[in-house]
């Protein structure tokens, strides 16, 4: 019997990824309910496993005394200093029982016991992998798609990407690879829930970081995305090597880097700009190709005018304004693009034109 049970554990361990300890205390806390349940619940019951031969010791937990008012948790004095001779009244000893009819009255709740046990520690396992992961891309199989949730299968658990956490440009199957962002794992009665976003700006981050060795090795580095997912993203990189050029190497050569990530999220269209550390010139490369006339900050109110060529409005601010609101997630401000009525322009005031340096994936400017 005991092969028997040694046999099943390395068999768990193997397919539960459960460490052997674990099953251990499972066997023993399963030990200890049925004993539990056959000694009779007013019993303090505790049982000893040995981890080698798994055999089993059940023990009462009894208080020494003089007078014995209860029998099921008290020894009398002199039973008690057969088995410790330095036991006094009131000491606590543990005297081994012997279950009758162990087997037939407990089987069921030891089995009972054991698959509980099992249950949570793959449960924590679960949360204890993934919690160390998140913000880290996930890869997995679209197991089904339920209430416009979506289960992904990654390995031997579950992940959900929820409604809010979808581009509304994709549309998954069951079977279908895909790529997210390991937003979340919290714990819930039904054990570790993973949560996955297919929205997050981090997924665009990841997947240039797998497309870009310069990302990797840190020769540039990607200072801040702002995305509306599923329509347009904007990247500011910056190189932190003089001969490396950050957005020529986000793009690719004949602009191989950056389709593949447009690939991945299904046609999105990506914006990459050069990052600057004074907001006025990363002002104007966020707004590109909108030619700048003016640009002025406002540090009290966090704000910043923009004046462009009236002819050139409707492009620096886009379709329904998705130009100009990416750029203020871009650059932290917020930002307040005019025309120019008169339609001229003095030198000073077209310092800004040429400072704008992006590059769309899809070739083009911000929608009008």
């Amino acid at each position: 019997m005991d092969q028997n049970l040694r046999l099943i554990l390395q068999q768990i361990e193997a397919d539960k990824s459960i460490d052997r300890e674990t099953l251990i205390e499972a066997i023993r806390s399963a030990i200890e309910s049925a004993a539990r349940k056959d000694a009779g619940n007013a019993s303090n019951i505790t049982v000893e496993v040995d981890p080698d031969t798994l055999a089993f010791k059940v023990f009462e937990i009894r208080t020494v005394t003089e007078h014995i008012e209860d029998p099921a948790t008290e020894i009398l004095l002199k039973d008690a200093l057969e088995l410790n001779s330095a036991a006094v009244p009131g000491n606590r000893l543990k005297v081994k029982a012997h279950p009758q009819d162990f087997g037939r009255i407990a089987a069921q709740t030891a089995k009972q016991v054991i698959i509980q046990k099992i249950k949570d520690a793959e449960r924590d396992n679960i949360f204890e992998e993934f919690k160390q992961r998140e913000g880290e891309l996930i890869t997995g199989t679209v197991k089904r798609v339920s209430h416009g949730n979506i289960i992904v299968a990654i390995g031997k658990a579950e992940a959900l990407i929820p409604y809010r956490e979808q581009s509304p440009r994709e549309t998954f199957r069951p079977g279908d690879r895909i790529r997210a962002i390991l937003v979340e794992v919290e714990k819930s009665q039904k054990g570790a829930q993973v949560i996955l976003s297919r929205s997050s700006p981090e997924l665009v981050r990841s997947l240039f970081e797998l497309e870009v060795p310069e990302l990797f090795d840190e020769t540039i580095e990607i200072r801040a995305i702002a995305r509306e997912a599923g329509s347009r993203t904007k990247v500011a990189v910056k190189s932190n090597d003089v001969n490396v050029d950050p957005v020529g190497a986000c793009v690719g050569m004949k602009g191989a880097r950056v389709r593949s990530v447009v690939e991945e999220l299904s046609g999105e269209k990506i914006d990459i700009v050069r990052w600057s550390d004074d907001a006025v010139e990363l002002c104007a490369n966020a707004l590109n190709p909108a030619d700048i006339l003016h640009i002025h900050l406002d540090k009290e109110q966090g704000n910043i005018q923009v004046v462009v060529p009236q002819d050139q409005l409707s492009l620096a601010i886009g379709k329904r304004g998705q130009n100009a609101r990416l750029a203020s997630k871009l650059i932290g401000w917020n930002i307040d693009i005019q025309g120019d009525s008169t339609g001229e322009a003095d030198d000073d005031d077209a310092l800004f034109s040429d400072a704008a340096d992006s590059t769309d994936a899809a070739g083009n400017g911000p929608e009008e």
